[in-house]
């Protein structure tokens, strides 16, 4: 008599891997379910809804959601206003008392506001701007340093790449041409380095007129929520009316360093009241 050996079938390891991947698989789909159902977790929508590149109207939904949330009058926050140029505004990122503070420092020493000279590197006058304005020296006192290191958290560029602050003020018919911020020539550039980005701070409301404007800026203009509030300059572009404490940043390089030509930009006249706004540059070295 043959006597047959006992043979034990030891599940291979292939399978009893699927079979753990399998379970895991289920586990998830189930944790998903779950998140689901209680909102936690959502599908993203492939309707268009999403706003794209240059699509200002999504700027009449943020501030449309604002309004509707909560009340604007000391509320802080961001908003996108253009990719192309890269342009936000921070708005009530300044009080009332730093306004009028930036605006008593500066009138005892306003002066015709003057260009520079891409030859020379000195200041001149230009017909293409014909505001009055000072320069408040870094870290003048403890509020504009404050001020400043806001800035520098703003914009993530540390506050010794910042020029002073310079302070601006425009009457009823004064304007600036369009122009960039950056320069063209090496004279400039060698002191103290590339303009990279502006910070422009509103310190006082205007009645009509006075807008800042991009017009080279790419998007429909005529979807922001302000646009008949405009006065035809401002209808020329993508503008930003002026609004106490309102801080407008943009930036007059792409994020490759190369000049960004969609950053042109200019203050168009005003038409009822006074302008006042503080403009802050920022370089690529230290200035």
């Amino acid at each position: 008599m043959v006597v047959k050996g006992r043979h034990t079938r030891v599940p291979s390891r292939k399978s009893s891997s699927s079979t753990l991947l399998f379970a895991m698989l289920i586990m998830f789909s189930f944790l998903v379910l779950i998140l689901l159902t209680l909102g936690i977790l959502s599908i993203p929508s492939s309707s268009g809804d999403t706003p794209k590149a240059n699509d200002l109207s999504s700027i009449v939904r943020a501030t449309m959601e604002r309004s509707e949330g909560e009340s604007q009058g000391s509320s802080q926050w961001v908003e996108v206003i253009s990719w192309e140029p890269r342009a936000f505004v921070y708005h009530n990122f300044l009080s009332k008392d730093e306004c009028e503070h930036l605006i008593n420092l500066a009138k005892p020493h306003m002066r015709k506001s003057t260009v520079v000279d891409s030859a020379t590197g000195q200041s001149k006058d230009s017909r293409v701007r014909t505001s009055s304005g000072t320069f408040l020296a870094r870290g003048h006192d403890k509020i504009i340093t404050n001020i400043e290191k806001r800035i520098a958290d703003f914009t993530f560029v540390p506050v010794e790449n910042g020029e002073g602050l310079q302070i601006l003020h425009y009457e009823v018919g004064q304007k600036y041409e369009p122009h960039y911020d950056y320069f063209s020539d090496e004279v400039n550039t060698k002191r103290g380095g590339q303009r990279i980005a502006t910070v422009l701070m509103y310190l006082s409301d205007v009645e009509e007129g006075g807008e800042t404007v991009f017009p080279a800026a790419k998007g429909n203009y005529s979807s922001v929520p302000w646009w008949n509030e405009l006065s035809e300059c401002g209808k020329k572009g993508l503008s930003i009316k002026p609004k106490m404490g309102d801080a407008l940043l943009f930036w007059s390089m792409n994020p490759d360093a190369s000049l960004d030509p969609s950053s042109l930009h200019g203050g168009c006249p005003v038409i009822k009241g006074n302008k006042w706004s503080s403009t802050k540059w920022m370089r690529l070295l230290e200035y």
